[in-house]
């Protein structure tokens, strides 16, 4: 009797921890909003998304008239004034579905001293991020499992309310409502879980011709095992917890087991047609989000 009320004690302050952390989290969105507009507006300096002449409403330049071509394409008005013939181009509208996830459980949570954020804050920055850059370029953006994508410059601040909506979501693997035939998916998190629970997503994403990107955000506390001597170890998740003597005697096999890890979720990605992308929290999140939007960005443009 005493261990079953024990257990459910345990329960029952699991779940109010949890509860705290969701609702800190959700109460720190607006925060990481900021922060992602701002690396997305260092990013957006140097990277020109997918801008190009075609059909469309938006002018976009003039050039120099081509001999051969329609007289009708000439703006008589401006080649007057620059006494050279010259062609008004519009900008080429196609927007392209992107959906976005990102892992927001207690793992996310974790944060060493090493940090600059914990995994579930930058996550969220690099999501934000994405949502604002590819936002100023036209295209769709949604939530893998949250409101439909929609196409507007301001699609990070709704994300952002979509995710303080939904912060005590327990899930590892996201549900695939918004899923559509060849739109590009992003899916952000450490990805630690064996690589099998991870399979069946991967199956209906391949299967519906979406191309996937997989960024694999991990703290350097995790990257290096930097642990001796006698240390407990606590999994998140589940709240299980175990003692180690001599923790450097563990260093060999976890940094080897993190590395098939990695190279299992590379194989992954390069069968769902991307590269996998590692970031680490103590680094800036800048160089993961152009990685991230210039992989988006070739493929947006073969697809045009």
């Amino acid at each position: 009797m005493f261990e079953r009320f024990r257990a459910d004690h345990d329960e029952d302050t699991a779940a109010a921890e949890t509860m705290i952390a969701a609702k800190a989290a959700a109460a720190n969105l607006p925060d990481l909003l900021v922060e992602a507009k701002r690396v997305a507006g260092a990013v957006a300096a140097g990277w020109h998304g997918r801008r190009r002449a075609g059909t469309g409403e938006t002018f976009w330049q003039f050039r120099p008239f081509d001999f051969g071509e329609p007289a009708r394409r000439i703006d008589w008005r401006r080649s007057a004034r620059d006494d050279v013939l010259l062609v008004r181009e519009r900008e080429w509208e196609a927007a392209h579905t992107v959906l976005l996830w990102v892992d927001r459980t207690a793992s996310m949570r974790a944060r060493s001293r090493l940090a600059a954020a914990s995994k579930e804050e930058r996550g969220v920055v690099l999501l934000l991020a994405l949502a604002d850059l590819l936002g100023r370029g036209g295209e769709r953006i949604g939530l893998l499992d949250g409101p439909p994508p929609t196409a507007r410059r301001n699609a990070a601040d709704r994300i952002a309310e979509a995710l303080a909506e939904t912060a005590d979501d327990p899930r590892t693997l996201p549900r695939t409502p918004n899923l559509r035939r060849h739109c590009d998916v992003v899916l952000i998190g450490d990805f630690l879980d064996p690589i099998e629970s991870y399979a069946e997503t991967f199956h209906a994403l391949a299967a519906s011709g979406a191309r996937t990107h997989l960024v694999q955000v991990l703290d350097p506390v995790e990257e290096r095992f930097p642990f001796g001597g006698r240390n407990r170890f606590v999994d998140p998740e589940s709240g299980v917890a175990f003692l180690v003597g001599k923790a450097e005697a563990w260093r060999t096999g976890y940094v080897d087991a993190l590395a098939a890890q990695k190279e299992a979720l590379a194989l992954a990605a390069r069968r769902l047609g991307t590269a996998l992308i590692v970031h680490h929290t103590d680094r800036p999140a800048a160089p993961a989000l152009l990685a991230l939007s210039g992989g988006l960005s070739g493929h947006l443009d073969k697809v045009a």
